[in-house]
């Protein structure tokens, strides 16, 4: 089983069931043995969607069996407005200006989960090496399950602990081993991480970093069967899944990530998504990878002092504990939709917002926008896509630009209290009045009122 991203490009249209269109467009350009697992769109014009497709290949296991897609959708009825609960997205691997880096998105993921009552969020946002600083109301979960959240096809269930599964590649040096290790005893040992497994894999994982034509992050990974196998054999003794792993990159990348100090996207971010979603995909279990240094040599690369957003990656030893902290109280994944209507369940029904970078656009962003829910792009948080949301179908009451967090948070107070945005804002624009003569004809078949006199009859 091989895992790759494909661009393709797909004829625009501008509707607002965009899920279905991509849905149609991909399985019509997806080869027999392909499964999707991923999906983003990098860039807009007024001829092509022009995207990137994660792809499972020569898989012997077919697409879970009480699922149909990625792009399976179920709109919500109505808003549950007993709580306020948002979401906060910033893609990985895109070069974003915040949270592009090593966990420097967590003080605007702070300040959001301020005004909510449950904040949502993936590992991109707060993973940061040997820290996770999650807010206490915040719930770590994968990239995938947002887009399913979202989607409707998934809840989640709060829990008070996980099991950990961790998967670690046989590596041919001791040490960074031994570190790996020992990352997972202080998180047993000061966290309370229940770990009961520690699982060595060999042959090892093959990940290789990429970079798309966008400049986006990607990648390949191959040998995936021997970590479902190890899933497989271990199944019931664990409810979440880490991952420590070498990726391949060029050797120049270790140094000259950290020499231009932000100009460079972060190589290993797009490949670790890919295997993730994976994994969540075929096991329904929270999932995090980690990366492993490739030898000793690269692990003790005199670095310097480094831009502030990646420092947490020059100080740590394995990259390790961010997943372990974050997968430790994880939510549970809920497909059956019998079990949604439960009060401790969290649907698609509970979202309140969501907050993401301005010209993203992926299937968390379209399911929000086919859902009503309102969707706050953030213009300062700059990144390589390409994609004018005004170009997108969304209710225009339900796109709210705003300029950096501080405002989102602002934004975000506003739809928790009920009060209109534009009510806080000047010039305060005079009340719409529109003149409207009514010829009433209550003989015309199929009119409106028609059809509410036959209701009264």
């Amino acid at each position: 089983m091989i895992l790759i991203e494909k661009e393709i490009r797909i004829p625009y249209i501008k509707e607002n069931t965009l899920i279905d269109y991509f849905k149609e467009s991909v399985n019509n350009l997806l080869q027999e043995d392909e499964i999707p697992i991923r999906f983003s769109v990098t860039k807009t014009d007024q001829s092509f969607f022009y995207c990137e497709l994660g792809v499972i290949q020569n898989s012997s296991i077919g697409f879970p069996k009480e699922r149909d897609t990625i792009f399976e959708f179920r709109k919500r009825k109505f808003e549950n407005c007993n709580s306020f609960n948002a979401i906060m997205i910033v893609p990985t691997g895109i070069g974003c200006e915040i949270g592009g880096h090593a966990g420097d998105a967590t003080p605007a993921a702070r300040l959001l989960a301020s005004v909510c009552d449950t904040f949502i969020t993936h590992p991109n946002v707060v993973n940061a090496s040997d820290i996770n600083e999650m807010p206490k109301n915040g719930l770590y979960v994968e990239g995938s399950v947002l887009s399913d959240l979202l989607n409707g096809t998934c809840g989640l269930n709060k829990i008070r602990s996980n099991r950990l599964l961790l998967l670690i590649d046989k590596h041919q040096e001791r040490r960074i081993t031994d570190s790996t290790i020992n990352a997972v005893s202080a998180a047993r040992a000061t966290l309370g991480l229940d770990c009961p497994i520690v699982a060595e894999i060999d042959p090892p994982l093959l990940m290789t970093a990429e970079f798309s034509s966008s400049g986006s992050a990607v990648g390949k990974v191959e040998n995936v069967n021997n970590l479902l196998h190890i899933l497989e054999k271990y199944e019931g003794q664990y409810d979440a899944v880490g991952i420590a792993s070498v990726i391949n990159v060029p050797e120049e990348y270790h140094s000259e990530y950290f020499e231009k100090k932000g100009e460079m996207v972060n190589p290993w971010g797009g490949v670790e998504a890919m295997l993730t979603h994976a994994i969540t995909l075929f096991s329904d279990l929270p999932t995090a990878h980690s990366p492993m240094f490739e030898s000793m040599e690269i692990s003790n690369l005199d670095v310097g002092i480094v831009d502030p957003r990646m420092a947490a990656e020059a100080v740590s030893a394995c990259f390790l504990h961010c997943i372990l902290k974050g997968l430790h109280d994880s939510p549970q994944i809920i497909r059956g939709m019998d079990m949604f209507s439960r009060p401790n369940i969290l649907t698609v029904e509970d979202i309140s917002c969501v907050v993401i970078p301005d010209n993203c656009i992926g299937l968390p962003i379209l399911a929000a926008m086919q859902q009503g829910i309102p969707v706050i792009a953030v213009k300062e948080n700059a990144n390589r896509m390409q994609n004018d949301l005004k170009a997108y179908s969304f209710d225009k009451s339900k796109l709210i630009f705003v300029e950096n967090y501080l405002e989102a948070a602002g934004v975000m107070s506003a739809l928790k209290s009920g009060v209109s945005i534009p009510s806080i804002r000047r010039p305060f624009k005079d009340t719409n009045k529109i003149y409207e003569e009514i010829n009433l004809d209550i003989n015309s078949k199929g009119s409106f009122a028609e059809r509410v006199l036959n209701d009264l009859i």
